[in-house]
């Protein structure tokens, strides 16, 4: 009778085996759950700003002289693009946006609020900021924990790219 050089591993080794499987399994379910965490977090934040940059039907419209700038936001007055609409004497912007004082940027205003938005090409990469940084922090689990580098590589290289488009229009 031939040997066919098969040995049986014993009971215990088989147990070790199937319990790093599980283990494995369990960090790699972890580490999935925690980067969509991140990329959902980052959209939600997004949304707020990009969702009056980009869908702009609907909401008052028109030009925003900056007069006034804090640490944080800027204030001015709103000037509607179409007649019939509401002028204000005073509206904040967020200072990220804008050139300083004296500035005119087209806005639209959220429902209810003082508060606008830029629009255009600046306005929507501008709201999408905080997804392009969690697509950079992304993009270290994607490729170091769950061990899909390309994937992060290119996670990483669109928030970059979304991070450096939004910096080159804002400075424009």
């Amino acid at each position: 009778m031939a040997s066919t050089g098969v040995t049986k591993r014993s009971r215990t080794r088989r147990a070790g085996e199937s319990a790093f499987g599980f283990l494995l399994l369990a960090k790699n379910v972890a580490m999935t759950l925690v980067a969509l965490l991140i990329l959902v977090a980052g959209v939600w934040s997004s949304w707020g700003d990009a969702k009056p940059s980009m869908l702009t039907k609907g909401l008052e419209r028109g030009t925003v002289t900056v007069s006034d700038c804090g640490d944080e936001w800027c204030t001015g007055s709103f000037t509607p693009a179409r007649e019939g609409g509401k002028s204000r004497g005073r509206v904040r912007i967020d200072e990220a946006v804008t050139n300083g004082t004296g500035d005119r940027v087209t806005v639209a205003l959220k429902p209810g609020t003082d508060h606008a938005v830029r629009t255009g090409a600046a306005g929507i990469l501008h709201a999408w900021v905080p997804f392009g940084g969690s697509l950079l922090l992304t993009s270290l689990i994607v490729a170091g924990g769950l061990g899909l580098r390309r994937t992060g590589w290119a996670m990483g290289l669109l928030g970059a790219a979304l991070l450096g488009a939004s910096f080159a229009t804002l400075t424009l």
